[in-house]
């Protein structure tokens, strides 16, 4: 018994003066910037740069979206065909409002549909304008701007280029027998900006026999004739 108590006393010894000397080394091992084999300890990982990047590279609030714009008057995404192709986006912001100083406004009878009128648009200047809203129309000395279809709104504003067209369709007459039509020699043709504000007027004659009633409308500038008398 006491043999083996002697000979459990220096084994302990032993593994006394190994731990010592391994915890030696390993403090030799951290001053020279090394680690020890089978260290648990673990590095912690260095800061990743993905906030700052995410910051520098999201875009500022309330940035507005650039889009394509679809030519014979285009838009993108809008009703019907829209054969226009973009301009450059950046040039979206400034592009000129289509007016009676740099385009031409006229209005001709359609046989299909109906009691409905056909205007276009043509840019005559030599930059892109761009065809916002719907037309306000006047037929005669009418005080009152004649209805404007909301359901007609396209997704984007139809740009023009040098040349290019755009175009609004004119609903004359409700259902026969509602109203009372009335007969008009002479149409108001009101371009506006992107405010929805008058930037002028043409004067147009209408063509012959032509009737309207309180249940017209006109639709929003449409980048190609079947979308803009399709209502």
């Amino acid at each position: 018994m006491r043999t083996n108590r002697i000979r459990t006393t220096a084994l302990a010894a032993t593994a006394l003066v190994a731990a010592l000397s391994l915890t030696a080394c390993g403090g030799d091992d951290k001053a020279m910037g090394t680690k020890p084999a089978g260290s648990a300890e673990t590095a912690t990982p260095a800061a990743t740069s993905t906030d700052g990047k995410a910051q520098s590279e999201a875009p500022e609030a309330g940035a507005p979206e650039t889009q394509t714009v679809p030519a014979e008057g285009k838009h993108a995404g809008g009703n019907g065909n829209g054969a226009n192709q973009s301009k450059k986006p950046e040039a979206a912001a400034s592009i000129a409002t289509c007016t009676p100083k740099n385009s031409t406004v006229k209005v001709s009878k359609v046989s299909r549909p109906i009691n409905h009128l056909l205007l276009t648009v043509t840019n005559t200047g030599t930059k892109d304008c761009a065809a916002y809203y719907a037309p306000f129309l006047r037929f005669d000395d009418a005080q009152a701007v004649y209805p404007i279809l909301d359901d007609s709104k396209p997704q984007a504003v139809v740009t023009l280029s040098p040349g290019e067209k755009a175009y609004a369709g004119v609903a004359l007459l409700g259902e026969p027998g509602e109203n009372e039509p009335v007969k008009s020699d002479n149409l108001g043709v009101i371009m506006v900006d992107k405010n929805n504000k008058s930037k002028g007027e043409a004067t147009l004659k209408l063509p012959a026999e032509t009737y309207t009633d309180s249940l017209g409308f006109v639709t929003y500038w449409q980048s190609d004739v079947e979308t803009a008398l399709m209502f």
